[in-house]
């Protein structure tokens, strides 16, 4: 007896896995879930009301969205939860959450789902979202509190007095309380350790590859120990690779699949690049941070990566157009 089966083709990426969409998004909560709890710790209960102010808009823009468009309704795959969490994760703990509705407005409808929804957007929406509320509400998205002190205790990131030539006061102390956490900034991006635990299970859980992170993190690695600005290199290095987003960066959001190429050599470029602009934007720009802008301009370049590291077609020689192309261009 033949079974009636059903051909389902969607938009790229395409994943050959037996897990689904939802089940892949949960890993990357479970992923997240080191670095809420490390900002808990350090600063209290606000960075979960912040996360859940976030999430909470991202799934109800979604919601309304497609049942005003009368699409079906995809927020039981849990992206829109994804991207709600790492959305606040680029926000200080302080940011009122009025803006931080308005963020969720940009990342998911105008981001997201005008471009069709999940796999067809060309930007990381969370990311876009950041640089939305970063241009827009400059003063509330650099305005940073330490851990454990009053709210009108305001004081710069160590980030800050990088982009200033400086090396972080304090040295190696300096540099466990930017391993473990205890500094200010967005909340979900301060504990490295956090976001390196993160990161091993979801490369334990085979959701992402090393590539994209390894070659980001390393090309801003080289770059920062060759062109030093502090009189300790090494230090100099370490501290650019532990403050700001660039862990957070690097790990969950450069790796994201419909915003990333598909070949292996395409996400070692998309890596390097990745890196290259980081540090550019860190030592020339007028933002202390990089990892936003550098992440978004190569998300325009991924189709451009992958067209140029697609493995060649069997039967077909480098640089000759197959006869379906030529007819097409006939």
């Amino acid at each position: 007896m033949n079974e009636e089966r059903k051909l389902i083709v969607s938009s790229s990426p395409h994943i050959r896995t037996p897990r689904d969409t939802q089940a892949i998004m949960l890993d990357v909560l479970i992923g997240l879930a080191p670095a809420l709890v490390a900002a808990i710790i350090f600063f209290g209960i606000k960075p979960l009301i912040v996360t859940v102010v976030s999430v909470v808009s991202c799934v109800v823009f979604e919601f309304g969205y497609r049942k005003l468009l009368k699409k079906p309704d995809s927020y039981m795959d849990l992206s829109a939860v994804v991207t709600g969490v790492l959305l606040a994760f680029c926000l200080p703990y302080t940011f009122p959450w009025w803006a931080t509705i308005i963020g969720a407005f940009f990342s998911i409808v105008l981001v997201k789902q005008l471009f069709g929804g999940i796999g067809k957007n060309i930007w990381n929406p969370a990311l876009a979202g950041r640089a939305f509320l970063l241009i827009s509400y400059a003063v509330l998205m650099t305005t940073w509190i330490e851990p454990d002190a009053p709210d009108a205790a305001t004081f710069a990131t160590p980030l800050a007095s990088l982009h200033a030539g400086q090396l972080v006061p304090g040295g190696l102390n300096a540099l466990w309380d930017m391993f473990i956490g205890n500094i200010g900034g967005s909340f979900g991006e301060v504990s490295a350790l956090a976001l390196l635990l993160g990161g091993a299970w979801l490369v334990y859980r085979k959701v992402i590859s090393l590539r994209i992170p390894v070659f980001y993190v390393g090309t801003v690695a080289v770059l920062t120990l060759i062109f030093s600005r502090g009189n300790n290199h090494i230090l100099w290095m370490l501290q650019n690779v532990l403050s700001g987003g660039l862990l957070l960066g690097a790990i969950f959001m450069a790796t994201d699949y419909c915003t990333s190429p598909v070949t292996p050599k395409g996400q070692i470029i998309f890596g390097i690049g990745c890196g290259l602009l980081t540090v550019l934007i860190r030592y020339f720009g007028g933002y202390p941070e990089g990892v936003s802008f550098a992440i978004l301009i190569m998300n325009c370049c991924t189709w451009l990566i992958d067209q140029h590291t697609a493995p060649r077609r069997f039967g077909v020689a480098k640089g000759k157009k197959s006869k379906k192309e030529e007819d097409a261009k006939a």
